[in-house]
């Protein structure tokens, strides 16, 4: 057992959080990563209404008593989701975890405080830590350079961003962007965090609610079969390569503005990559971890490797080279 002020703080046995994602965060995926002592995240706008949301958070119940949270991820929109209704569903089916992301979220904290609610704030940046440590979030999710979906603008990977962080701040913090074995986790413990937040490592397990290509192919690339779309438009996503990615990077690359790349990256074309398994349907937030996943495992086996690993590495390798020679 790996005990941090992640795990005592959120009452779960491994330091060790699955984010919110997209079409992913549903509860077959949440309730395994809860049933194996981490902690998973249901994903609040994958369900198209607040009443679905208290559907899914009840679905979830059925199938673990242990810790898990919602993700809501606020995004600008010309026609944005009812993020309030969303909170309030949240809110009244007894969830005490929140993961939030995207803009500040300085608007929902008072209700979410009032509730008794925990909150997670996901940043890309020191700068934005040190202002959710202000607004009184209970932690935070650091998001390195490596990471699937919005990396930020800055560009500053793990290595870096992790240390500087753990020294502005004194909430936890959970290092995500790059994680996906033992490894991960002891680095990002001994650069400051106090556990890992992993994406794309859970979306190749057995209990992913993805088509089976999707898991083979992340099995198959490399850590260089990522693209870094919308740069131009400094809205930076990183998601798999294929052949609309790629031709999206080319069209804004070339001046395109986001008009004429709206059809390519539509949502809808995106969740029949997930639910069709046709690799070159739509985009797909997959990171840079990718270089480091060999395997299909159900998620219990994946959370007992690498929590057993990284017990072995700190007792046993790391222990050795402080030995007397």
């Amino acid at each position: 057992m790996l005990s941090t002020r992640f795990t005592e703080l959120f009452g779960v046995d491994h330091p060790i959080a699955q984010g919110g994602m997209q079409w992913v965060g549903r509860a077959e995926l949440v309730a395994a990563v809860a049933n194996s002592g981490a902690l998973g995240f249901l994903t609040a706008l994958t369900q198209p209404t607040p009443e679905a949301l208290a559907e899914e958070i009840a679905r979830t119940r059925e199938m673990t008593d242990k810790p898990f949270g919602v993700n809501l991820t606020i995004l600008p929109a010309i026609d944005p989701p009812p993020y309030d209704e969303y909170r309030d569903a949240i809110i009244e089916s007894g969830v005490t975890i929140v993961e939030t992301a995207g803009f500040n979220p300085q608007e929902h904290m008072p209700t979410f405080t009032e509730a008794g609610i925990k909150v997670i704030h996901k940043c890309t940046s020191v700068r934005h830590a040190v202002k959710a440590q202000a607004l009184g979030v209970d932690a935070v999710s650091i998001d390195g350079f490596e990471c699937a979906g919005h990396p930020g603008e800055d560009d500053i990977p793990g290595l870096v961003l992790i240390p500087a962080a753990a020294d502005a701040i004194t909430i936890p913090m959970l290092a995500s962007g790059g994680f996906g074995d033992a490894r991960g986790l002891v680095a990002a413990l001994a650069l400051g965090a106090d556990g890992i937040n992993m994406g794309t490592r859970f979306l190749a397990t057995q209990e992913s609610p993805v088509h089976q290509r999707v898991k083979e192919q992340m099995v198959t690339n490399s850590e260089r079969d990522t693209e870094l779309i919308f740069r131009p438009l400094r809205n930076t996503a990183r998601v798999a390569s294929n052949s609309v990615s790629r031709k999206v990077v080319e069209i804004l690359e070339g001046g395109g503005e986001f008009a004429d790349v709206r059809d390519l990256v539509a949502g809808a074309r995106g969740r029949q990559v997930f639910d069709e398994g046709d690799l070159e349907a739509g985009i797909w937030s997959a990171g840079m971890v990718q270089g480091i996943i060999n395997d299909i495992p159900s998620v219990a086996e994946l959370v007992d490797r690498i929590v057993t690993e990284a017990t072995t590495l700190v007792q046993r390798r790391l222990a050795g080279l402080t030995a007397a020679r």
